[in-house]
């Protein structure tokens, strides 16, 4: 039995990701820099600040998926906070790296997660795909330093690919149970313009794609992990209200609101573009979710 290892294993795409990967017939092992952390998969510690790591986990791994990064949205993103988003994400993967480097190890593939965030904090009528370049601001440069870790591979036979996730859907917790809550409240609105995209994934499809990472040997580099269906923040907001059976009869959140509460973070909710799916659907892949009533009929029963 092949083992995946996982970093960010106790997050919240990481816990679906394991519990996944264990149904299809994978030993799974999860890196954790909490010490005795409890799960049901052997749990090994690491701190790439420290730069301290249980080897073993290492040695005894074919694949290695490298979840682990601080939550974008978690806190206003002060100096310190973009700091600690870049270097969770880059000195983490470059620290794995190193390692696999000095015990001299050749896993079957380093599967990294990225995210849409390459495109940057804009909205426009462009519908992104893997070869544009990385956006000239916060987010972009993250993703870009973020992907270039992840290929510093000193074995070329070590298969890299690299998934940009779109705003993950999953039935409790995330994005979804965030937007959900206020129009349950029958106080939901869209978010400034609302005319900004929301790149979008159903945690299942997710799921199958790093599945799909390691399984087909043929791909290789950044695919974006986005549902092929687009939605502007109003009309996803719009289509859960739908599913809820709630009206939407607010107006739509100012834009200077969502500063003031959120400082530069605000860029998150406030534009987004579209990304192309036609990269990976060509390696064979389908989406069980291509669609956002269907996804939220599955989610929201």
């Amino acid at each position: 039995m092949k083992t995946v290892l996982v970093t960010g294993g106790t997050g919240l795409i990481g816990k679906h990701l394991c519990h996944f990967l264990k149904q299809s017939g994978y030993h799974v092992a999860i890196l954790s820099q909490i010490k005795h952390n409890k799960s049901e998969f052997p749990v090994f510690y690491w701190n790439w600040k420290k730069q301290e790591i249980d080897e073993t986990a290492l040695q005894n791994s074919d694949y290695i998926i490298h979840l682990a990064g601080a939550n974008i949205a978690g806190q206003r993103w002060s100096d310190s906070r973009k700091k600690l988003i870049l270097d969770s994400r880059v000195q983490s993967t470059l620290f794995l790296q190193k390692k696999i480097k000095e015990l001299n190890l050749s896993p079957s593939a380093f599967i990294s997660a990225s995210a849409v965030g390459y495109y940057g904090m804009i909205t426009d009528s462009h519908i992104y795909k893997e070869s544009d370049s990385p956006a000239d601001d916060f987010l972009g440069d993250v993703c870009a330093k973020w992907e270039n870790a992840a290929t510093q591979v000193y074995d070329p036979r070590i298969r890299t690919v690299q998934l940009r996730t779109g705003i993950v859907l999953t039935s409790k917790g995330g994005a979804l149970q965030k937007m959900t809550q206020p129009i349950q409240a029958g106080i939901g609105s869209p978010l400034g313009s609302g005319k900004q995209f929301i790149p979008w994934i159903h945690i299942d499809d997710l799921c199958q794609m790093y599945l799909d990472a390691i399984q087909n040997t043929h791909l290789h580099g950044a695919y974006n992990a986005s549902a092929p269906e687009h939605h502007t923040n109003r009309s996803f907001t719009k289509t859960i209200a739908q599913k809820l059976n709630r009206p939407i009869w607010l107006p739509p959140v100012p834009a200077f609101v969502l500063k003031m509460i959120f400082g530069d973070m605000a860029k998150l909710l406030l534009y987004g573009s579209r990304a192309s799916s036609e990269k990976i659907k060509s390696t064979g892949f389908s989406f069980k979710y291509p669609e956002l009533k269907a996804a939220l009929d599955d989610l929201l029963s």
